[in-house]
Order: structure tokens, then C-alpha cells, then sequence
């Protein structure tokens, strides 16, 4: 597969103006300026502006939509949209898609996404992809997890800020 595509997890909550809003269009400007499709949840908040910079950048959007959520439809910023008609087909869709994952600050919505792949990395259910959190949000949650199973924050990565995420990801 020639196309990289990283799939960026996060809240549907944070508005244009806002930081988080911000930050998600700066990592999805970057990823995209390096040569990552941008895949995420299709929606709003952080998920609408990693989509908005990445085409920004010129780059290539997809969003794995689900039946059951979205009255306000997806994003306008997606170049391809897959809808889903449940949360497991949409969170199995997440996962297939993405060569890389990056976690943003959300709920439990994007908990569920960022404990799912890193269960499935950790465990070895699946091929391993570098899991990278954006800042310190998750960091309680890794620690936490970590306490039953030490080795298991060996799978996710923390990084400070976007330059980070990208030096990270040129590994792969």
C-alpha cells in the first residue's frame, strides 16, 4: 500500500476559535504536508478540523461514519466518507484503515477507540502501528492500565506537540 493513512481519534465537542480545535487542524496541516491521509470518526469538533487542514494542505480525507450518530451529516472536508451502521463496524473500520493512530483529548467515545487499538496491539491481536497521544490527556489512563500490565505503555508513545507527532510517524 502506497498511501499512508493515519487515523486520528478525538472529541466532537471542541468549536472553530478553541485550542483543541487548533491543535487538531495543525496535526491533520502537518500529517497531510508530509504525505498522510487523514482518517477519523467523520464529524465534528476535532475530527472536522484534522480533516480541514489536511485538505488545507492538499492533502486526502476519509470519515468512517456510523448510522446511529451524525443528524448533522459528516464533516464537508471529507473526500471520501464510509458509512457504517454500528459503533463496532465503525470502530473495526477505525482500525483496518489506519497504518499510524493519534489520539487527541476526548470522552469516552475516543477512550473506547484509543483502548481498543492499544488492547489489540498490546495482545498482539494485531500487526503493531505506532499509537501516539497528543500532549498529557491520556496520561493518567496509561498509567493506570500499565499498573496490571507494565510492558503495555511500551506500545503508545507521548508526544508534546504536533513537530513531535510528525518526527514520530516518519518512522513508518
Amino acid at each position: 500500500m502506497s498511501e499512508k493513512i493515519v487515523t486520528v481519534f478525538g472529541s466532537s465537542k471542541p468549536q472553530e476559535g478553541e485550542p483543541a480545535y487548533r491543535s487538531a487542524y495543525d496535526l491533520g496541516f502537518e500529517l497531510a504536508s508530509v504525505g498522510w491521509t487523514i482518517c477519523n470518526g467523520g464529524y465534528g469538533g476535532t475530527m472536522e478540523a484534522s480533516a480541514k487542514g489536511a485538505k488545507d494542505a492538499g492533502g486526502s480525507t476519509i470519515g468512517v461514519t456510523c448510522n446511529i450518530f451524525g443528524s448533522s451529516g459528516p464533516n464537508p472536508f471529507l473526500d471520501q466518507v464510509i458509512e457504517t451502521n454500528d459503533l463496532f463496524t465503525r470502530l473495526t473500520r477505525l482500525i483496518e484503515i489506519g497504518q499510524a493512530y493519534v489520539a487527541l483529548p476526548g470522552g469516552s467515545g475516543t477512550l473506547l477507540e484509543l483502548t481498543l487499538v492499544w488492547e489489540l496491539v498490546a495482545k498482539h491481536l494485531m500487526n503493531p502501528k505506532p499509537i501516539i497521544l497528543l500532549g498529557r490527556f491520556w496520561e493518567t489512563v496509561i498509567a493506570t492500565a500499565a499498573i496490571e500490565r507494565p510492558k503495555s505503555k511500551d506500545t503508545v508513545s507521548i508526544a508534546e506537540n504536533v513537530p513531535q507527532v510528525i518526527k514520530l510517524l516518519a518512522k513508518v
